[in-house]
């Protein structure tokens, strides 16, 4: 599923699940860099028994990494179409770059990078065979200089392993579970940020369940990658010199960067959330909330994932997700179980889910196209408004009676024929007064321009030019 969509969704739904992590940074005393004490307890007042970090999350800031058989080709596919795109963007580079030199422009010096083959990245490579022997040399050390890492258990499941590396966490989890020693209090943490490890997260059922991300922060800047400055993008570049950081231009490499925060998703909260919104009275059969869960996260495979397209009906930001709740909870009573059993699908159950949904379908999506309907319109007003206030003021003396400099009221000009100039300037008055009443009834009726024609300054009408005009024709729309 979409990660911001459905993380911005549970965020404002069940905000107490979001907890800010409290992180130690390291101090520097003479130039002597002291590191974080990691045997003193953990500042956010909370011990976990087991940390499970998804390398793919760690690395993907540097290279691109997905160790997983499953992925492989749709990875493929990504690879392919990202080396051509890249091909693409090299070339309109350079097209630019030759155009902003030409016409005078200043851009820094092109620096020469060697490109990175993404298809490296593949079980079997050298590089993820170099990766792997970094990474165990990197908890060699750890462990042995590290007093925090003190009677520390570290198991290390490279990509020579089959699978995913979420799946590989949550089926060590699962193992746990059955083991006749398996305290049912552990304090579980998983570090990642996809969307997919706060359903995992509930299909083990584990009670004490934190996943630890970095704070999602929409509509980040990034520099243009011609001159490196903030503020356009590349087909918007001038080519303009940057201005001055500092007194001495000694922040010149200087990125106005905030600094990276870890929030916590507690899961063991979500499950209060759900539990308080799933129950259901005057079931025909024993209400187990366990069971319910199961359904919940099933039923969110249908708002899309991975591999799973979303149904076109259900958008996590039109409130899918509630809708399939409230559709479950109508329906359960008839389909006389869950939807879900150990793992398996009971289809005839999820057939009565879909028929109920097929049944807002056309309400979903006439609901779609008045939102869309009213979106141009607000576009059109916007741009309307946008164009009277460049053309300056509706109405304005002119003649002898036009406002005239200050240096020049001790010479004024002479009033000649006073009485057709003050005719002038009220036929003018009337036709600005008329054209703005005819906007506004336009306006009134939802941008039809049936209102009236635009007015010339002589009286006549004026033929509006193509890329005036606010009425954009459109294909009708003949599919329900």
């Amino acid at each position: 599923m979409g990660v911001p969509a459905f993380f911005r969704w549970l965020s404002r739904k069940y905000p107490s699940i979001i907890v800010h992590c409290v992180e130690e940074k390291g101090k520097e005393c003479n130039g002597v860099r002291i590191p974080v004490d990691t045997t003193k307890p953990n500042p956010n007042e909370v011990e976990f028994d087991n940390l499970y970090l998804d390398m793919n999350g760690i690395i993907h800031p540097y290279v691109f990494i997905t160790a997983p058989r499953a992925k492989m080709n749709q990875q493929r596919s990504r690879r392919f179409r990202a080396s051509k795109e890249g091909v693409e963007l090299a070339e309109e580079k350079h097209r630019m770059r030759e155009e902003i030199i030409q016409r005078g422009g200043y851009l820094p010096a092109e620096e020469i990078k060697e490109r990175f083959d993404s298809n490296c990245i593949t079980p079997g490579t050298e590089f993820m065979d170099n990766l792997a022997h970094c990474l165990r040399y990197y908890v060699a050390e750890r462990l042995s200089n590290d007093p925090g890492w003190k009677n520390v258990t570290v198991l290390l499941s490279d990509a020579s392993v089959p699978g995913e590396g979420e799946h590989k966490i949550m089926d060590f989890i699962r193992r746990q579970r059955g083991t006749p020693n398996h305290d049912p209090n552990t304090h579980h943490c998983l570090c990642g940020a996809d969307a997919d490890l706060i359903m995992l997260g509930l299909a083990t059922h584990e009670p004490n369940f934190t996943i630890i991300r970095e704070e999602f922060k929409p509509n980040k800047p990034r520099p243009c990658a011609l001159c490196g400055q903030v503020g356009h993008e590349i087909k918007e570049c001038q080519g303009v010199a940057r201005e001055k950081k500092g007194e001495h231009d000694e922040f010149a490499d200087t990125m106005p960067t905030s600094e990276q925060e870890f929030i916590f998703i507690r899961l063991c909260v979500l499950r209060e959330y759900l539990a308080r919104e799933l129950t259901m009275a005057s079931l025909p059969f024993p209400f187990d909330f366990e069971r319910s869960v199961d359904d919940w996260v099933f039923m969110c495979f249908f708002v899309g994932n991975d591999f799973l397209p979303h149904l076109p009906s259900l958008e996590i930001r039109e409130g899918a997700i509630d809708r399939l709740v409230n559709i479950y909870k109508d329906v359960v009573h008839k389909t006389g179980g869950y939807l879900t059993e150990n793992g398996y699908v009971k289809l005839d159950r999820v057939e009565m889910i879909m028929q109920a949904v097929g049944v807002a379908e056309d309400n979903i999506f006439k609901k779609r196209k008045e939102d869309e309907e009213n979106f141009k319109r607000r576009n059109k007003e916007k741009k309307r408004r946008m164009r009277a206030e460049q053309q300056g003021p509706a109405y304005l003396t002119s003649g002898q009676f036009a406002p005239h400099a200050l240096g020049r009221r001790d010479r004024p000009d002479a009033v000649q024929n006073a009485r057709q100039q003050a005719f002038d300037m009220r036929m003018q008055h009337n036709r600005v007064t008329d054209a703005a009443q005819s906007l506004k009834a336009m306006m009134k009726n939802g941008g039809n321009s049936s209102a009236g024609p635009s007015v010339g300054p002589d009286g006549r009408g004026v033929k509006r030019k193509a890329e005036d005009s606010d009425s954009e024709p459109e294909p009708e729309d003949n599919v329900r």
